[in-house]
């Protein structure tokens, strides 16, 4: 037993050392032994110090003992089983008086009159611990009573509902300041400065070889007219950049490669060029897209020939 004292002494001591060296340096991301290698050095010498104290306090007590007397070994070794009895005799103790148990010696003061073929029966108490916790069950369900069926206190079912309202709310919340979390359900347009000028680098590096470097158009369609395949608006714009145009056309899925921010950035500046005059624009492509929450100002409307018409529409986005 004094031997696993000793290292559990050591062992206390080491982990001491380190969650002190943790708390009390400054090593950013890297542990403190990553940083201060001669850390090891000190624990080592440490152990090693503490177990050569455990070892020559346990031999200087073994050449004690043996330098005793036979007589003087039979009273130690006794003073030493009392020690012990009376180290832990208290857990006994408190181990009968909570089972409250009879000594096998006191029986005959609890046995019944009940004689069955020769077996008796012992009048025992109900153990202290079951009582105990019978009353306390007892005093719990008039608090639960009380609670729940006279003062109509909130049941589990409505403390449930209240709990999802509460994380949806700080779900929300926090999809307002995390940019990471956009998709094409949530994403709005950007038009900050830094936005646009990221929007640009990405659009430059990925998408120019198809639709040009000023979106006039050349694999894919001409990005700074009206008139959109898979629909106009910052939505149809991320979520075509995102899972990819039709199959076989070419246009593939970005999200692999981009993340939803950088996917609104480019997104919002493809719908930036809407409007400007690229060198050599490519044939409108698909059918012409009206936001469907812009206000429209004005609408013109010019006969072409005899089966289409040209439509101009100038808008506003709708206040909210």
């Amino acid at each position: 037993m004094k031997r696993v004292y000793a290292f559990l002494r050591i062992s206390g001591f080491i982990a001491l050392a380190i969650l002190l060296a943790e708390a009390t340096l400054e090593t950013g991301d890297k542990s403190v032994f990553e940083v201060y290698p001669i850390f090891w050095l000190i624990l080592g010498v440490a152990l090693l110090t503490g177990i050569a104290i455990e070892v020559s306090v346990a031999a200087l007590e073994r050449t004690l003992y043996l330098s005793l007397k036979p007589e003087a070994r039979v009273e130690y070794d006794r003073i030493l089983q009392a020690k012990k009895q009376d180290r832990f005799g208290w857990i006994k103790k408190a181990y009968d008086k909570l089972l409250d148990k009879k000594p096998i010696e006191k029986e005959e003061e609890i046995i019944l009159d009940h004689n069955y073929d020769g077996i008796k029966e012992l009048d025992n108490n109900l153990p202290p611990w079951w009582l105990y916790g019978f009353y306390v069950s007892i005093i719990f369900a008039g608090i639960y009573l009380a609670r729940y069926h006279i003062f109509d206190g909130p049941t589990q079912k409505e403390e449930y509902l209240v709990e999802v309202a509460e994380a949806r709310a700080a779900v929300e919340e926090y999809k307002k300041n995390a940019k990471g979390l956009i998709d094409a359900n949530t994403v709005e347009i950007l038009t900050g400065e830094e936005d646009i000028k990221a929007g640009k680098a990405i659009f430059s590096g990925n998408c120019a070889a198809c639709h040009k470097i000023d979106g006039g158009g050349g694999i894919g369609p001409n990005l700074t007219d009206s008139y959109w395949i898979l629909g106009g608006g910052i939505k149809n714009v991320f979520n075509t950049i995102s899972e990819g145009g039709r199959a076989g056309k070419g246009m593939v899925a970005w999200k692999t490669d981009l993340n939803p921010e950088e996917i609104a950035q480019v997104s919002s500046y493809v719908l930036s060029l809407h409007g400007t005059t690229p060198a050599e624009p490519k044939e409108p492509q698909g059918e012409l897209w009206v936001d469907p929450d812009a206000r429209i100002d004005e609408v013109e409307v010019e006969m072409k020939d005899s089966t289409s018409v040209d439509i101009q529409m100038d808008y506003e986005e709708a206040e909210e």
